[in-house]
């Protein structure tokens, strides 16, 4: 019988896997790709004391040093694309199509950091604004943590894993991350091409395993900040564990997409259809609750319904493939059991999902009640239901009713409106006719309410990752 193999962590090198680990298993064919260790307590230290001294041996890199590690590590990204871009599909069930976009992404986000670099900017501080200060001189500067986390979610294994590493580095720390199973082998990948391509040791390691690991990092006394991106649940017990340091989270999300009367209902229907059902809706900013003003609703479903079955379902590794299978049959089997949860409540299907192992098709509900899951909850899948409502007051307070609110969007020709809903809806983000997976990596992008706290976008990353420090002088 043919063993599988040991995904082990990396610490500048592969360490030996211990007893305690787990199967991973693609999700198109449910084949096992390999045991992932479970690092545990024992496999943190080793990396903390790693991470400790590359810190010690580089915190006082010059800019231009942290800018050419940067650099190679975006060059190494584009040479690489295909084989990660194979690696994403087989272990997370992307499309192929869209996981070679993951590699470019996360050369393009080095290539930013390492613009706005640039641009980060100290203060001198008027501190003779009080006669006590008269006679003195004030200004601050920022400095690394030393050792931070970064813990990364399955669903974007390249982009979420460089949109904590690149910060981390630039501000000039050194950085341990925890993938999710599913991008374990990715992330490892990355980490070697990175050291390969002139990282110091230590700078940029990989764990492997799952919740176990996860909070034994966070827990860590030498590890000064961490960075999460994942679910709620997930979240809070991160924080508690965490205990009281710098904790930064994007968490779950229930996306609203608003379109109000004026909309163009074409590009809205279209928009919305590949925000909610493109990666299998596997997205914390995919679009789940499509609010239609009631004037235009049959018409909006309409389109809505056929642009969702122009999505080609599919393997993952066919390149026309749009809607490729879910993480998990795990994963599916909640999916499906959120929209039976809400046919009990008197929902009813405009399109109904078909479900194959993994592969969930895209599904659009109707009439489904605020007391549904669907309703309240983050399906993190291609559902979406829409939802009637009468005016855009009523349409921003069907908006906000929800526990989440990292990314939203409206669909409007009236500036008033759009003006109306950037004020008022409670969001991290939001975009006007653009649905609400649409993201770009520069702007400040973290949630309101359940949905996080702190912001990651490339500058705004490098300062959560860093500290102001102010020193005053008595001339």
């Amino acid at each position: 019988m043919t063993r599988v193999p040991d995904i082990t962590s990396f610490i500048g090198e592969e360490i030996p896997a211990g007893k305690s680990g787990f199967e991973w298993v693609r999700p198109q064919d449910g084949q096992v790709v390999g045991r992932i260790a479970e690092a545990g307590a024992s496999g943190v230290d080793a990396a903390v004391a790693a991470a400790k001294s590359a810190f010690a041996e580089n915190r006082k890199s010059p800019a231009h040093k942290r800018i050419a590690w940067l650099k190679a590590g975006a060059a190494v990204l584009t040479k690489n694309a295909e084989e990660l871009a194979t690696l994403i599909c087989e272990d997370v069930g992307k499309p192929i199509r869209v996981s070679k976009f993951e590699g470019r992404r996360g050369a393009e986000f080095m290539e930013a950091t390492v613009a706005a670099m640039t641009q980060l900017t100290s203060e001198v501080l008027p501190v003779d604004i009080t006669p006590a200060g008269a006679g003195h001189f004030g200004f601050t500067r920022r400095h690394p943590y030393g050792v931070v986390a970064g813990i990364i979610p399955f669903n974007a294994p390249i982009n979420l894993l460089i949109q904590k590493v690149a910060p981390a580095v630039a501000a000039g720390n050194a950085i341990i991350t925890k993938p999710s199973p599913a991008g374990t082998r990715t992330a490892l990948r990355v980490a070697k091409l990175f050291q390969e391509a002139g990282w110091p040791k230590g700078l940029f390691t990989v764990l492997t395993g799952d919740k176990e690991t996860a909070a034994a990092l966070a827990a860590h006394p030498d590890v000064r900040m961490v960075s999460f991106t994942g679910g709620t649940v997930g979240g809070d017990a991160l924080a508690r564990a965490a205990g009281a340091k710098k904790f930064v989270a994007e968490l779950g999300s229930n996306a609203a997409n608003v379109v109000l009367a004026d909309a163009d209902l074409d590009e809205a229907a279209k928009k919305i259809a590949g925000a909610a059902f493109e990666a299998s809706g596997q997205q914390c900013i995919s679009a789940q609750r499509v609010l239609v003003d009631a004037s235009v609703l049959d018409r909006f479903l309409e389109k809505f319904v056929a642009a969702a079955k122009a999505l080609k379902v599919g393997r993952a590794d066919d390149p026309a493939t749009d809607v490729g299978p879910m993480v998990s049959a795990a994963s599916a089997d909640r999916v499906m059991g959120m929209c039976q949860d809400a046919i009990g409540r008197g929902a009813r299907y405009a399109l109904e999902p078909k479900r194959d192992g993994a592969m969930v098709s895209p599904g659009i509900l109707v009439q489904v009640p605020s007391a549904a899951r669907l309703w309240c909850e983050e399906v993190f899948g291609p559902i979406a239901i829409v939802t009637p409502f009468n005016g855009a007051e009523e349409g921003l307070r069907l908006a906000n009713d929800s526990p989440f609110g990292l990314q939203g969007s409206v669909f409007t020709q009236s500036l008033r409106d759009a003006f109306r809903f950037s004020e008022d809806f409670d969001v991290g983000a939001l975009w006007v006719n653009e649905a609400s997976r649409f993201r770009l990596d520069h702007y400040p992008f973290g949630g309101m309410k359940n949905s996080g706290v702190g912001r990651e976008g490339v500058r705004y990353a490098i300062e959560e990752f860093s500290q102001v420090k102010f020193t005053g002088i008595k001339i």
